[in-house]
C-alpha cells in the first residue's frame, strides 16, 4: 500500500476521531443532539450497551438495508467508518474527560462548539472519498427505491429515527432544532478546505464541489 493512500486513510480516520469528539460534546451539551443521536441515546436508555455499540449495531442493519433496497455494495471504508465512529464515541464517554455543561450559556456554547467539531470531523474523513457512512448509503437508497428528492429522504428518516428515539427516551430539546439547521451548512464550509488539502499531494481528483458544477 503507497504513502497516499496510507495518508487518506490516516485523515479518513482521524476525521471520524474528531467528529465522535464533537458528537460527544453534544451529548454532554445536556440540550439535545441529532435525530439518530436521539435514536442511539434511546436504545441505550432502554436496552442497555453503549451508545456507540448501538450506533455500531444500527449502522449494520442500515448498511444490509441499503444492499437489499437498492444494491449498494457495502465498502470496507464503509465498514470502518461504522467500527471506528462507534469505537471512539464510547472511548471518549468511557474516559469522561469532557464534565458535564452547567448553566444555560455553558450548555449552548459546548453545544455550538460540539457542531464546529463535528463538522470539522465529517469534511475530513469525507475528503480522502474513502466511502459514506451507512446512513448516508441507506439515503441514497432509499432515493433510488422511492424515487423521491435526497431532501426528503432524509427529512422522513431523520424524522422517524427522531421519533423512534424520542419514544425509547432519547434526549429531544431545542439543541435538537439547532443541530438539524446547522449540520448541513457547517459542513458544506469545511468539506472544501480539507478536498483542497487532500487534492493534489496524495493522488486526489479534483474536489467534488467544483467536479459537481
Amino acid at each position: 500500500m503507497g504513502t497516499p493512500i496510507v495518508i487518506r486513510y490516516v485523515m479518513f480516520v482521524l476525521g471520524l476521531f474528531v467528529g465522535a469528539f464533537g458528537c460527544v460534546l453534544m451529548i454532554k451539551a445536556n440540550l439535545g443532539v441529532s435525530p439518530w443521536d436521539v435514536f442511539h441515546i434511546g436504545l441505550q436508555k432502554t436496552f442497555g450497551l453503549t451508545i456507540g455499540l448501538w450506533s455500531q449495531i444500527v449502522g449494520i442493519i442500515v448498511i444490509f438495508l441499503s444492499f437489499a433496497l437498492a444494491k449498494i455494495k457495502p465498502t470496507f471504508g464503509m465498514f470502518l467508518n461504522m467500527l471506528c465512529f462507534g469505537l471512539f464515541l464510547d472511548l471518549f464517554l468511557w474516559m469522561n474527560i469532557i464534565p458535564e455543561a452547567e448553566g444555560m450559556f455553558q450548555r449552548i456554547t459546548m453545544l455550538l462548539i460540539g457542531l464546529l467539531v463535528l463538522a470539522v470531523g465529517v469534511g475530513m474523513y469525507l475528503s480522502p472519498r474513502l466511502g459514506a457512512g451507512p446512513r448516508d448509503s441507506f439515503m441514497l437508497a432509499m432515493h433510488e427505491r422511492m424515487g423521491w428528492s435526497i431532501q426528503k429522504v432524509r427529512l422522513i428518516i431523520e424524522l422517524a429515527v427522531l421519533i423512534a428515539g424520542a419514544a425509547l427516551g432519547g434526549p429531544v430539546s431545542v439543541g435538537t432544532v439547532l443541530v438539524a439547521l446547522l449540520t448541513g451548512p457547517l459542513i458544506q464550509r469545511t468539506i472544501p478546505f480539507w478536498q483542497q488539502l487532500m487534492q493534489k499531494p496524495y493522488g486526489m481528483a479534483e474536489p467534488l464541489q467544483r467536479k459537481a458544477s
